[in-house]
């Protein structure tokens, strides 16, 4: 069976959980400051706070940029659902603005006519590994004064114009999920330039209190520590993050090449953009009918995936703000018509060969 998505776990990632287990240091300690040393250097931003997985890392972010009740901050339906919950979580109401049909991302012609007196923030997802059109999110931001919160929890080492994703906005979350390009299992962290937001994460995330003042309690906060075990996962992985991001972008090339053949009405496959560097969570494909190639890929033992099947504005749990079928066209169409083909690292060549024939098959007889 080709996966879909498959975990590497080598013997650096075994013998730093080891050793941190030897050690005693297992809550929020040496281990996790290191990361944070770490993964705020590779983003070339001044920090980096971690938190124990990426719905936290968006509440965290979403708290330190001051969205509370009756704020609303303008985000995409296609997307999973922690980024608009994280959203909710805050008392805030998500706003939702469809997506380009070509990239995935927020559609920014959409934006403005979306924003109101209650606005605080554009949270927009970098979708697949793909940054979503920043230069129009930042002017849009400054002119209304608004906060961008960047959804980065599929893009680690993705690129816009040479800015790591991350440290493009004023705030950037990434989750370390299993199946994410870099991972711990479950983890998270946020990335900022800013001193206040980088202080306000760290209280949030520890109960309200300043690490520096044990016991006093400034703020509202959560039990959203890392532990070391999973920073010992993470440091790893954050090393070997470019041989991966490599290997990915080398399998969608490989993609592009045997697929190109069949585009058009039939297949339509990722698009790069100019100045991006696409870091391939996933690699998505467009066709007619996504479930009957799903099921088809997966009779000659393929799997892959349909993020996401239904758009978060369908769902009754966003419909009490009235929304409605219809609203975000786009999105509707997408959920209908994405694939996901497996694009991890441990992919081989012949592997992908293999997906490539069996959708040229597909698609000659449909």
């Amino acid at each position: 069976m080709i996966t879909v998505s498959q975990p590497i776990i080598t013997n650096k990632e075994i013998n730093n959980v080891m050793k941190t287990m030897k050690s005693g240091m297992l809550a929020q300690g040496p281990k996790v400051k290191e990361l944070e040393e770490k993964f705020a250097k590779y983003c070339e931003t001044k920090y980096a706070v971690a938190v124990n997985n990426g719905t936290a890392a968006l509440h965290t972010a979403l708290y330190a940029a001051g969205i509370r009740e009756g704020d609303e901050v303008i985000t995409v339906p296609f997307t999973f659902v922690a980024t608009a919950n994280a959203i909710i979580m805050c008392g805030a109401k998500p706003v939702f603005v469809d997506v380009n049909p070509v990239t995935f991302n927020i559609d920014t012609n959409q934006i403005i006519r979306a924003i109101t007196k209650k606005t605080k923030a554009i949270l927009p997802v970098n979708l697949f590994g793909r940054c979503a059109d920043y230069k129009e999110i930042i002017s849009i931001a400054k002119h209304y004064k608004l906060k961008i919160i960047e959804d980065a929890c599929q893009s680690h080492g993705a690129t816009y114009y040479g800015k790591y994703s991350g440290g493009i906005g004023d705030l950037g979350c990434f989750s370390f999920y299993a199946t994410k390009n870099m991972m711990c299992g479950e983890g998270g962290i946020i990335t900022t330039n800013n001193d206040s937001f980088a202080e306000q994460c760290r209280r949030f995330r520890h109960h309200g209190q300043s690490e520096k003042t044990q016991y006093e309690y400034y703020d509202l906060g959560y039990n959203y520590r890392m532990t070391d075990l999973q920073a010992s996962i993470a440091i790893p992985q954050l090393q070997s993050l470019e041989v991966y991001t490599r290997k990915r972008i080398l399998n969608a090339k490989l993609y592009d090449d045997n697929l190109s053949k069949y585009k058009g009405n039939k297949i339509l496959i990722p698009n790069l953009g100019n100045g991006i560097r696409h870091v391939f969570h996933q690699y998505t494909i467009r066709v007619r009918d996504n479930i009957a190639l799903k099921n088809y890929l997966l009779s000659k033992d393929i799997m892959t995936g349909i993020y996401y099947p239904k758009p978060l504005h369908l769902h009754r749990h966003f419909q009490r703000f009235g929304y409605k079928e219809g609203d975000f066209p786009v999105s509707e169409e997408l959920s209908h018509q994405v694939l996901s083909l497996p694009v991890h690292p441990n992919i081989t060549k012949d592997d992908i060969n293999k997906v490539c024939k069996h959708i040229g098959e597909y698609l000659h007889e449909n």
